[in-house]
């Protein structure tokens, strides 16, 4: 985009500007636009807003009357917020309005802003110029000029510049501030924006946004360095106990294993003596007859028959000869 450039007479230089499409050439974004708005119209606000409430009202605190019987409402004292100059109910409090809004959000918004004046042919741009001194004639004149004295005019500087600030702040309708401060609402405000050559690279550096560059990925064929890891110290394990082993099950094992337990038993018999078994009384032998009545009978003899006495005893005497055969029979 190119926009011609005039001087500071009003004529056309017959040169042109190009302008940055980054900057200059946006599609306008109205809700980025209200939001920076609504941010800077509620930073302008004081919020200093304070009534008296209850407490803060200069009263007695005696009660006026008692609290039945009257009719009327049970107010207390001369504080009561149902009369007239007593506290204020939920009244305003001082506090903040500010509303934060993203850098980049601002920046879109001043770009939308000036789209929107671009679109209506209210952007020029004039060659760079210096008031030699502070003087609104000279002001007065360069407006007229330019075919805005009917107009609402913002002029851009490059920079802070003390006389054209002070030569246009007593006209009504211009307002002298450099390209970087101006916000969204002082874009949008202005009827026609001028704005000088420094002021356009300046507008164009604030406003621009950032842009990645692209890196250029150049592939290299490199060799695989392989990267040993550090040896690590080896742990002592704790020592586990040795698992039984298997028997084997060849025949020659068999017969090995045989050979000495028949070795074994051979060697404790001989260690340990022999002990003498007690002879146990053999049973008697009853003999089996064929006849139990004889059996009987010879019993009951044996029984009958006076028993002979011992070789061995000592004959009795005369007096215990008849109790000693007595017991003995």
């Amino acid at each position: 985009m190119k926009l011609p450039v005039y001087s500071r007479a009003g004529a056309d230089t017959g040169r042109t500007v190009e302008l940055d499409e980054a900057v200059f050439g946006v599609e306008p974004n109205d809700h980025v636009i209200w939001l920076d708005v609504r941010s800077i119209q509620a930073a302008a606000r004081q919020g200093t807003h304070k009534t008296k409430e209850r407490a803060e009202v200069s009263y007695s605190t005696r009660k006026l009357f008692r609290q039945k019987g009257t009719g009327g409402a049970r107010r207390g004292s001369r504080k009561s917020p149902l009369l007239r100059g007593g506290g204020t109910i939920f009244g305003p409090k001082p506090h903040d309005y500010v509303v934060r809004v993203n850098r980049k959000t601002k920046q879109l918004a001043r770009r939308s802003a000036i789209a929107y004046k671009l679109r209506d042919e209210a952007f020029r741009v004039v060659e760079d110029f210096h008031l030699d001194a502070p003087r609104t004639r000279d002001m007065a004149a360069f407006i007229s000029d330019h075919g805005l004295a009917a107009r609402k005019v913002l002029l851009l500087t490059a920079a802070h510049d003390e006389n054209a600030h002070r030569s246009g702040r007593n006209l009504p309708k211009v307002e002298v501030i450099p390209a970087a401060t101006a916000s969204t609402v002082d874009l949008l405000g202005a009827q026609a924006i001028v704005a000088t050559e420094g002021a356009l690279e300046a507008l164009t550096l604030a406003l621009r946004p950032p842009v990645r560059e692209a890196v250029e990925v150049v592939e290299t064929a490199r060799p695989i360095e392989t990267v040993e890891a550090p040896a690590k110290p080896a742990r002592a394990k704790k020592a586990k106990p040795a698992p039984a082993a298997a028997e084997e099950t060849t025949v020659e094992g068999a017969a090995v294993e045989e050979a000495a337990v028949e070795e074994t038993v051979v060697l404790e018999a001989a260690a340990k003596p022999a002990r003498a078994k007690k002879a146990k009384p053999a049973p008697a032998v009853v003999e089996e007859t064929a006849e139990p009545e004889a059996v009987a009978a010879q019993a009951v003899a044996e029984d009958s028959a006076p028993a002979e006495p011992a070789a061995d005893e000592p004959a009795a005497d005369e007096t215990g000869d008849s109790d000693t055969s007595d017991e003995r029979a």
